[in-house]
């Protein structure tokens, strides 16, 4: 990848992960929705949502399924500071449809976290979220889950992510909880499903017989306001 290319990567990377925070970041704090600003909304014909893709590795110790996160650079404008997969947009070389998602998490691994040795082939799909139509800038964004290979502990690249761990989803939970690590909405949803599985073995069966449907999160406007609402939830919006 020749740097300009890079730099261009990590810019989308930053904006993957901004509108999934966009969509649903605080959920959880307000309810079953959130007022969303004008200034996100597109009146237009719906934006053509960019394909992006995040891998969740995992390995077992100590009695306990491992996942490996990332922090972003503090000093990224968008979600700096947060933990996260390893995961961003597809390239335009890696073309589109499943296998061009399968691509991106697996160049996306290499290159924040320095884990070679993941096979495209050994990914398992978790997860599927689209940004919301009435949104300006939109993803359409794949999560896999796959073990680590043997040996394999990763390296932050140092610029757009500066540190990583390897710890249990219920942990990194309680870490969240306590305030030692930022998480948005999306982390902390997946982690809560994780850490329900005693190993990893029993996390990726459960993943191959999933039925995996888009989660589309949903703008719902009320006069002058509009707030955000997960699928099968009512949204109530704040005073």
């Amino acid at each position: 990848m020749k740097p300009q290319d890079s730099q261009i990567q990590r810019v989308v990377s930053v904006w993957v992960l901004m509108s999934l925070s966009v969509v649903v970041a605080t959920v959880a704090q307000h309810g079953h929705g959130r007022t969303v600003k004008s200034e996100q909304l597109n009146d237009g014909p719906a934006a053509t949502p960019r394909l992006a893709a995040s891998l969740i590795l995992l390995r077992d110790m100590a009695g306990v399924p491992e996942l490996l996160m990332v922090r972003r650079n503090p000093a990224q404008r968008f979600m700096g500071g947060y933990w996260v997969f390893p995961g961003g947009a597809v390239d335009a070389h890696e073309g589109v449809g499943e296998a061009a998602h399968r691509t991106a998490a697996v160049r996306e691994l290499r290159e924040e976290a320095g884990v070679t040795g993941v096979r495209v082939a050994d990914l398992v799909k978790y997860g599927h979220w689209i940004t919301p139509e009435p949104l300006s800038v939109r993803f359409d964004t794949h999560f896999y889950v796959a073990r680590a290979p043997a040996g394999a502990d990763g390296r932050c690249d140092g610029n757009e992510c500066v540190d990583l761990r390897w710890d249990s989803p219920r942990a990194v939970l309680d870490a969240h909880r306590g305030g030692e690590l930022a998480l948005a909405f999306p982390t902390r949803r997946l982690l809560d499903e994780l850490s329900a599985f005693a190993t990893v073995d029993e996390l990726l069966r459960d993943a191959r017989g999933r039925t995996i449907r888009p989660m589309r999160p949903r703008i719902v406007r009320d006069g002058a306001s509009a707030h955000v609402a997960l699928p099968g939830e009512e949204p109530t919006p704040r005073p």
